[in-house]
């Protein structure tokens, strides 16, 4: 299916890995310029350039800590031209009420949910500036959807994720723009490995028993992050241009009930 991104122009936070750098492959593949945003210089870099030789697409690295509203304000400058951003980067820990303590629940937030919050109010206001025609797409977490007592900082801030989309894509498109997010379930990342660690350590006293978890899951397995980047790619596109507002769950029947 030709989804008519080629020539699109998409910023893409937390890109270096995981969903990020799959989601890059997916609008690569499709012909898209990319800017690429993330903390870690030198694997952004080098995505950036297999990218770029692979596909001829322009792929630029911009090195920011999303966690600084000066380095919003700059990304926002630097990719005021982009068509399609995409809301990925984040990093919640794991763990309960108890082990979650202020500072660690307000770092948390001030990346995945404040990050996602007013990097979207810059370009927002870019692209109705423009006329609109542009898209978001908030990669958000299941977890937002079937509660985590042991996950409890990443449900709350994926909660309030899901209804900032929710709430800005209900009007949006009397911009002309289109606000939607996923809620990928367990996805076979890094970070899904580290944070299935954190509940092994709480639940048996062995982080090495992480696997145990996996067992159960739809498939016997987590999703692939291309299954969540190439959806990214299709919710981005005109094949779905009435959509907004919305929330797509990937994972694999969980939150319905697995």
């Amino acid at each position: 299916m030709d989804l008519h991104l080629r020539g699109k122009r998409v910023l893409i936070t937390g890109a270096s890995k995981g969903i990020g750098a799959a989601a890059a492959e997916a609008f690569a593949e499709e012909g898209c310029h990319l800017r690429l945003a993330a903390r870690s210089g030198d694997q952004l870099k080098a995505l950036a350039e297999r990218l770029r030789s692979a596909h001829q697409i322009d792929a630029t690295a911009h090195v920011v800590d999303l966690r600084k509203a000066e380095d919003i304000a700059r990304l926002a400058k630097e990719a005021s031209d982009i068509d399609i951003l995409v809301n990925n980067a984040g990093d919640i820990p794991g763990g309960s009420l108890d082990k979650i303590d202020e500072a660690t629940w307000r770092h948390a937030w001030d990346l995945k949910v404040f990050g996602y919050v007013n990097l979207t109010r810059a370009i927002y206001a870019q692209m109705k500036a423009r006329g609109g025609g542009g898209v978001i797409v908030n990669d958000i977490g299941a977890a937002g959807e079937k509660f985590d007592a042991n996950y409890i900082c990443g449900s709350a801030g994926n909660a309030a994720l899901m209804a900032f989309t929710r709430a800005l894509g209900s009007k949006s498109l009397a911009d002309n723009i289109r606000v939607v997010g996923i809620n990928p379930g367990p996805v076979g990342t890094d970070r899904h490995v580290t944070l299935l660690k954190t509940r092994a350590k709480h639940q048996f006293g062995d982080e090495n028993r992480y696997t145990e978890f996996q067992k159960g899951l739809p498939l016997g397995r987590p999703a692939h992050a291309r299954e969540i980047g190439d959806l990214m790619a299709f919710l981005a596109s005109d094949r779905s241009g009435y959509t907004s507002g919305v929330i797509f769950t990937v994972d694999g029947g969980i939150a319905a009930g697995w």
